[in-house]
């Protein structure tokens, strides 16, 4: 029974099995509603009646909900057994019975006579938090749930029960007695917006994919971002070698890059790894191929600009699509979404084809948008992975701290990583000047030199030949060698 959110039944194995009783928990705000909602308007799409049963929110409330979605609820049946403005009247106070004996006991048996009537096939029950209160011990609570779930269950019923985890303690009894739970999560870190996930904790008799998933409530409702398990999408991507374009560029890689592998570009702020992967990104469209460059660090005008500025004008790639720059808001980002974002740039869509050039620009950009997260190399890894079953070729922008001397990585990606440029800066005849070498490749040879590398307006990347008089270029300081293999002054 497909729940109507796309990344959850995906995470389910396909949806829930029908006839059960499913409890959906999670603190206010984490989204049971929304997700309530779109069980039932699924349903409805399915022509299979849906009933609302509210105990603490009104009907209104529930449109308003509604209505923030685009949502219409018409073919919903909203039970509304919240309490009224005339429970405030002295007269309606109970005196002589507990409240639990009279309450408990009617509210039962409205939402009964209701199913009976109107013989849903999808049922969610909105709030337990409410039912526990009016049970008050917890024997008759379990025993009041059992009996609910029995009656649900000869009457072919799918039942949603909506749990804010109000108790003081976890309630694992009612875990006990439910088909399947799902826990709904809603973090808030330090900075930036807040965090959703979810995480099926119990579903009997059905494969699903364990751990969290990432999910954020958009207008139209929930959107669930699976759990990324690269083995599973292993397609045997097809291999090649990518150039850039640049015959010196293409000697130092041993003649391109393989289909399917991902390059680390390493150095100081500046010295022309994103220039670097956009040489390889141009090219690839000249070859009727596309690319996906996801930006943390700059602005698209700002990459226009400086492309321009540089002779490699890709403006023309941009406008047409071949070449599609996101900017990526730090602040509002969650790791799962931005595996969801990748995954879907180099999907095949349409009988379009997929980026095969991903540029992540910058890691740096990535680790500090998600500073709380937790394993975020082990989920680069895994999106590594992905992509080289896909045979995507995938550049990683990495900026070491400092300019001159030694460096410092934020994390140490290089075992991630097929292949590893490094970019330097260092001093000669009192001028600044750029180093590019290729330090690392998995997939075959590669040129193992030090070449000068020069951002020329109007020519673009210009790499020069191998600098075999200089001693130290990595160091930031070198020593200049003459001809007779002297160090010379100046």
């Amino acid at each position: 029974m497909a729940t109507g959110v796309a990344g959850l039944d995906d995470v389910l194995g396909g949806g829930f099995t029908a006839d059960r009783v499913y409890l959906i928990e999670g603190n206010p705000g984490a989204g049971k509603t929304t997700l309530a909602l779109q069980y039932l308007m699924e349903g409805a799409k399915l022509g299979e009646p849906g009933l609302y049963v509210t105990l603490s929110e009104t009907k209104v409330e529930l449109a308003a909900v509604a209505r923030s979605h685009g949502w219409s609820l018409e073919g919903i049946i909203l039970l509304e057994l919240a309490a009224s403005e005339a429970d405030l009247e002295p007269d309606n106070q109970y005196s002589m019975f507990q409240p639990s004996e009279v309450e408990l006991a009617e509210t039962t048996r409205v939402i009964l006579a209701e199913v009976d009537r109107s013989k849903p096939k999808r049922v969610v029950i909105d709030s337990l938090s409410e039912m526990r209160l009016l049970a008050q011990s917890p024997l008759r609570y379990r025993r009041q749930i059992l009996a609910l779930k029995q009656f649900f269950i000869g009457r072919s019923c799918t039942v949603f029960l909506l749990d804010d985890k109000s108790s003081e303690v976890e309630d694992l009894r009612l875990q006990s007695i439910a088909h399947g739970v799902l826990s709904l999560e809603q973090l808030s870190p330090e900075y930036g917006a807040e965090r959703r996930r979810v995480r099926v904790t119990k579903l009997r008799g059905r494969k699903y994919r364990g751990g969290y998933h990432d999910f954020v409530i958009e207008p139209g409702g929930l959107a669930v971002f699976p759990r990324l398990v690269a083995n599973e999408h292993d397609e045997g991507g097809e291999r090649g070698l990518l150039q850039s374009g640049n015959a010196e560029v293409d000697l130092m890689m041993g003649g391109g890059l393989q289909y399917g592998t991902s390059a680390v570009l390493l150095g100081p702020a500046g010295s022309g790894k994103s220039t670097f992967a956009l040489q390889y990104a141009r090219a690839a469209t000249a070859r009727g191929e596309r690319a996906a460059v996801f930006s943390f660090d700059e602005r698209l005008q700002t990459i226009l600009e400086r492309t321009e500025g540089l002779g490699m004008d890709i403006g023309e790639e941009v406008a047409s699509g071949r070449i599609r720059i996101q900017q990526v808001d730090t602040a509002e980002l969650s790791p799962g979404e931005f595996a969801h974002r990748v995954r879907e740039s180099v999907a095949d869509r349409d009988g379009v084809a997929g980026a095969r050039i991903v540029v992540i620009d910058s890691l740096n950009g990535y680790l500090n948008a998600m500073p709380e997260e937790r394993f975020l190399i082990s989920q680069l890894h895994e999106l590594l992975t992905y992509l080289g079953h896909r045979g995507v070729v995938t550049f990683l922008v990495v900026a070491q701290h400092g300019l001159f001397g030694t460096m410092n990585s934020p994390v140490d990606t290089t075992y991630l990583a097929d292949t590893v440029v490094l970019f330097r800066y260092f001093e000669a005849r009192g001028e600044v000047r750029q180093a590019i070498s290729v330090v690392k490749k998995r997939s075959g040879r590669h040129e193992r030199t030090i070449r000068e590398l020069t951002l020329d307006t109007g020519d673009g990347l210009v790499v020069g030949p191998p600098l075999r008089d200089f001693q130290g270029v990595l160091t930031g300081t070198p020593f200049f060698f003459g001809p007779d293999g002297g160090p010379q002054d100046g």
